[in-house]
């Protein structure tokens, strides 16, 4: 592979290049973990996609990064262990399309997508493999179809210690409501407005703010591991004291995020 190729897969695990063959496993597994297909409702197809293709540039960008490094001297610029002993592979996250999105699975059938594995590896390493959605017939539509009802404006909303896991907000106003210490894990906020939102001691694990407006609210102390803040708008947010991650790694996707007078998670000022 060209230098060029190298550093593009190091940058989809998200990684300095030269990271060892070890922080290139323990960082697919951990982006793996966040984007498997797995976490999508079996109804939103359009994300369920975009997972599945984040999982398979992954699984690309680790088998190329592994290829090099297998083949690099001992005396390259990664460090190598002492071990003589073969390294154990490191799984392959599969992601397969579930056949239909209005029925039960009958109990002799195998789950749609597998469970990932965060920590331990398995000595196999498996293939990725999308399948085409079977789709079940369309429903006429009727003569005078009924238009949607607005959704509710919860602006202000008193929502503290509430269980809202994997819940779909997506575009909701929940500017100023009141989300201290609720759960709010797995859970859709695709463009949702929380300006001045309290979210004090949430639990945001692989909450998906992309787009999201939370400028001006209150972060600290809010578990933030997994979640996707791109394109988010933080301008004025407080996140003192917010879980962003493992020892010297941080784990929160901002990509294109907007930080300007944010206070971080150490307690300094973003200054641009």
């Amino acid at each position: 592979m060209t230098p060029s190729e190298i550093y593009y897969c190091y940058r989809v695990l998200e990684l300095k290049p030269g990271a060892s063959l070890d922080v290139v496993d323990q960082a697919y597994r951990d982006l793996a973990f966040v984007w498997h297909p797995d976490r999508i409702p079996a109804d939103n197809q359009r994300l369920r996609k975009l997972a599945e293709e984040k999982l398979k540039e992954l699984n690309q960008a680790r088998e190329k990064l592994r290829s090099v490094l297998h083949r690099s001297p001992p005396s390259s610029t990664v460090r190598q262990t002492p071990s003589s002993q073969p390294k154990t592979a490191t799984p392959r996250y599969t992601a397969t399309t579930p056949v239909s999105t209005r029925h039960p699975a009958s109990a002799n059938q195998s789950s749609s997508y597998p469970q990932p594995q965060s920590s331990q590896a398995t000595p196999s390493s498996q293939t990725y493999q999308s399948h085409p959605v079977t789709q079940t017939p369309s429903k006429p539509i009727p003569t005078h179809p009924r238009r949607p009802s607005a959704q509710p404006d919860m602006s202000g909303a008193d929502l503290r210690g509430a269980d809202l896991q994997e819940k779909d907000f997506s575009g909701r106003n929940l500017s100023g409501a009141d989300l201290s210490q609720a759960n709010l894990s797995d859970a859709f906020l695709h463009k949702v407005n929380l300006s001045g939102a309290c979210l004090y001691q949430a639990n945001l694990f692989r909450a998906n703010f992309l787009q999201a407006n939370l400028s001006y609210a209150n972060l600290q102390e809010a578990n933030l591991i997994g979640a996707d803040l791109s394109g988010a708008d933080l301008r004025g947010a407080n996140l003192t004291g917010a879980k962003v991650g493992t020892g010297d790694r941080i784990m929160v996707k901002l990509t294109g995020a907007v930080l300007t007078g944010a206070v971080l998670p150490d307690g300094s000022v973003h200054s641009s």
